[in-house]
Parts: C-alpha cells; structure tokens; sequence
C-alpha cells in the first residue's frame, strides 16, 4: 500500500526558509513522479511542484519559481521541497503526492496523497 508522510511544515517569519520531507513506503519510489500541492484556506489545491523519476525534470508553478527547490533521494525513499524567501501567501497545508512515470500538475492524476503538513508565513 502507497503511504506518504509529510512533515517539516511550521511557522515562519516571511523572507524566511523551511524544508518540507516526503517520506515514502510501500512501494519503489523510483516508479512514480512526485508533486507537491498546497491549499489555503478557501482556496483549491494548486500544484506547486513536480520532480520527475530519476530527478532529473522539475516543474514550478510560476508563483514559487525562483524560490522553491524540489529534490528526490530514491534511495531512502524521501523528496524534499526546500522553500526559500517565504511570503504570506504562501501560506498552506502543503501535500505530496505521487503519479506513475510523468509528472503533471493537476491533482486528479494522483495515485496517492500524505496527511499535510502545515505551513504558516507570518511576522
């Protein structure tokens, strides 16, 4: 069974940095792209990021492009999202979630989803 567990999420002042962990089991990383979405309150889920198989395509949604960092270790298992420069608005339970093979940013072509891990940009 898929399971996927976020964390590294918390409060942190804005121009600030964190580094959200996707821990992975159950199944070969390898196989499967990695994204990472965010939801606001009152907002949809958007995607903020995708790391192909072997790490070597990402894709960044324009907002964070510049910014945010996402990376992958198949061999423990893990995919990051270091953020960089953080601003209020990036403010969200952020998700990651796998597809098989491709990366895409649309949350329907997920396989799999973790718990969330809560991310609050504020002085």
């Amino acid at each position: 069974q898929l399971r996927l567990v976020e964390s590294g999420g918390g409060l942190v002042q804005p121009g600030g940095s964190l580094r959200l962990s996707c821990a992975a089991s159950g199944f070969a990383l390898h196989y499967y792209a990695i994204g990472w979405f965010r939801q606001a309150p009152g907002k949809e889920r958007e995607g903020v990021s995708c790391v192909s198989r072997s790490g070597g395509i990402t894709n960044y949604a324009d907002s964070v492009k510049g910014r945010f960092t996402i990376s992958r270790d198949n061999a423990t298992n893990t995919v990051y999202l270091q953020m960089n420069s953080l601003k209020p608005e990036d403010t969200a339970v952020y998700y990651c979630a796998v597809k098989y093979y491709y990366c895409s940013g649309s949350v329907h072509e997920y396989q799999s989803w973790g718990q969330g891990t809560q991310v609050t940009v504020s002085s």
